[in-house]
């Protein structure tokens, strides 16, 4: 009697473990989605939260995952890595810029002309279609790391690095080229690392 008791005791600390770090990434994911229609910090702390608390819960030694369950977690994970990542990297380049960088109508920032072009005096947009790029971006982070090919990542620096070289000129398109990166890669990676840690 003792050892089945011990047995369905076994079975449910495995099912609560697997419940619960699907349960938070599916939370973080909801929240995610929500901050990417409806833009509030709060929903973009949650989301941060729940994936903080998902990764803290997977590195704990547990039962190994079963594969529909693993399964699940992938894909949440990757919708997350994808979806999550803007409105993270839009919370971090308001919070850096506090309202100093004005916003242009196709997504970009918008910069003074430089003094060499002619048409110094005025205006224009640059870092035009990030959320975009953004997305895709994540996908093949997320996506490489999940696959064991983290080298893959040098290449989506250096694409992303090329693409953007010539917008680079003002200083504050080159900020937030850097704190807009450097954010959607650690989300990514961080998303990557539930999938990561769940196969172990």
């Amino acid at each position: 009697m003792i050892p089945y008791f011990f047995q369905i005791v076994s079975i449910l600390g495995a099912v609560s473990y697997w419940a619960a770090a699907l349960l938070l990434v599916m939370v973080s994911l909801c929240c995610a989605a929500f901050a990417l229609r409806f833009p509030r910090r709060p929903l973009v702390y949650a989301s941060a939260g729940a994936l903080a608390v998902a990764l803290a819960v997977l590195s704990i030694p547990g039962p190994s995952a079963p594969p529909l369950v693993h399964v699940l977690l992938g894909i949440a994970s990757l919708a997350l890595a994808i979806v999550g990542g803007g409105p993270a990297a839009q919370l971090i380049l308001a919070l850096a810029s506090r309202g100093s960088v004005a916003a242009g109508a196709h997504g970009g920032i918008v910069v003074p002309d430089r003094e060499d072009t002619p048409q110094f005096g005025g205006t224009h947009e640059v870092l035009r279609g990030g959320t975009t790029i953004g997305f895709l971006e994540r996908l093949a982070i997320a996506g490489s790391v999940m696959a064991g090919f983290p080298t893959a990542l040098a290449i989506i620096i250096a694409i992303k690095g090329v693409g953007r070289f010539t917008e680079l000129d003002a200083p504050e398109a080159r900020e937030r080229f850097i704190i807009g990166t450097l954010v959607s890669f650690s989300w990514a990676c961080a998303c990557a690392g539930i999938t990561l840690l769940a196969s172990r």
